[in-house]
């Protein structure tokens, strides 16, 4: 893809921002091509959306920090009332010029009020002559707050008549924020997940100055081929990658192997990711736990106080449920109606099963499944009836609090909400005795 071009910015500057955001270059090309010249007035309101972990705050920040262009950053979730968004807002306005004293407090009941306040830093940074940029992340907890307050923030630029754009940051789509009583249209703009390509540049740019930049791409390239399928999260993955390194060099330390000798590079890690598959996402335990457990060798269930999810007592039902996500997340579908169904008829194996039967899906991880196939499942191994009653639903939701379950997709799809399980054997087997 060609370099960043922009007549407002130097080059040596935008090749150094190029740097910065690898495999995003369309996105922040349409970003800079929306924020014109820094003194030209930009759109209102723009509305940036995609998955977790695709880019969506990382770019935004490094794209005004590297431009230096005037802005304040806000995230919805940890100020989660309008009193609390809008006085931050205008504490780190009036806090952005390190001349200025340090203001701790701007009471702000309302958005009249706001407006006015707003005016007033603007004039007192002498931002009128540049665009100030307000980001707002994690922008779909606006919708909880009061129902002016997402309409004004779209509109900031026209009732403020100042050279203001406010960017929202979401995982969900603009559909879904839009009020009912309509409101003014941001642009929209997509950042789609990486692509396997993508995460193999990114995660070898990372490769430790010792070792080369192919030996270290060949070992991401593994991760990726054992962890792609169950975690597309970038931060995860960097994570795996900086957790599991070590012990991929080992044959290479000791000089059993050089680095070129992939297979048995392979053969040594192999069994190491293995283990790490049943904790992607839990965080059960820490790097340097994690460490000692590979240089003796041991089981993750051996450390004393590993896993919190040892010691806990399950209601009765969740229990059953979490057994039911189990078996749905390691099972392939077609194999539903003879597992569960008594008179279910004779089934041939086919060619296709035959084929497969050697592939471990646990190695494979866990796969996704519908709330209905999970709740079929739980309806067949528990022995009494089973209402599906609110009691059932409040404990799946728990089951995802607790992170024995995760959610894939969003709750608002067409088709609901899909669901993985996050634990190991050895977990349901315990709950199971």
């Amino acid at each position: 893809m060609p370099n960043l071009e922009h007549p407002a910015y130097p080059a040596a500057t935008l090749l150094h921002l190029e740097s910065l955001v690898p495999c995003r270059e369309s996105q922040v090309s349409m970003l800079l091509s929306i924020f014109g010249e820094r003194q030209q007035f930009s759109f209102p309101s723009i509305f940036i959306y995609g998955h977790t972990s695709s880019g969506k705050t990382y770019v935004t920040q490094t794209l005004l920090n590297t431009l230096q262009l005037p802005h304040v950053f806000v995230n919805c979730v940890e100020y989660f009332t309008s009193r609390l968004l809008l006085e931050e807002i205008l504490i780190q306005l009036q806090n952005c010029s390190s001349e200025t004293e340090q203001i701790s407090q701007v009471p702000c009941d309302n958005f009249n009020d706001f407006v006015r306040l707003f005016k007033q830093a603007v004039a007192s940074q002498e931002l009128e002559d540049q665009t100030l940029y307000i980001v707002l992340d994690r922008a779909e907890q606006l919708r909880e707050m009061e129902a002016n307050i997402l309409p004004a923030f779209l509109r900031l630029q026209e009732l403020s008549d100042r050279n203001v754009t406010v960017v929202l940051l979401s995982e969900i789509v603009w559909e879904l924020f839009r009020p009912n009583t309509g409101c003014f249209e941001p642009f929209t703009l997509y950042f789609p997940d990486y692509s396997i390509g993508h995460l193999q540049k990114i995660l070898s740019q990372n490769h430790p100055p010792e070792y080369s930049a192919d030996f270290y791409a060949a070992y991401i390239n593994i991760l990726l081929g054992v962890f792609y399928m169950v975690c597309r999260d970038l931060k995860e993955l960097q994570h795996l990658a900086a957790l599991n390194f070590s012990k991929y060099c080992e044959p290479v330390v000791s000089g059993e192997a050089n680095e070129r000798d992939t297979r048995k590079l392979w053969k040594n890690i192999e069994p190491h990711l293995k283990k790490a598959m049943q904790t992607v996402y839990l965080r059960e335990i820490s790097s340097s736990q994690w460490e000692r457990l590979q240089r003796e060798d041991g089981e993750p269930g051996q450390l004393k106080g590993l896993s919190a999810h040892t010691h806990v007592e399950l209601p009765y039902y969740s229990k059953f449920l979490l057994i039911a996500a189990y078996l749905a997340s390691y099972n392939p579908v077609r194999t539903d109606k003879r597992f569960f169904l008594k008179h279910h008829g004779k089934i041939r194996k086919t060619n296709f099963m035959k084929k497969h039967e050697k592939t471990s899906n646990h190695l494979l991880g866990p796969k996704p499944f519908p709330l209905d196939r999970l709740l079929a499942i739980l309806y067949s191994i528990v022995d009494n009836r089973v209402a599906p009653t609110a009691n059932i639903f409040s404990q799946i939701t728990s089951l995802v609090t607790l992170q024995l379950l995760t959610v894939v997709g969003h709750n608002d799809q067409l088709d609901g909400p899909r669901y993985k399980c996050t634990v190991s054997l050895d977990f349901i087997r315990a709950i199971a005795r």
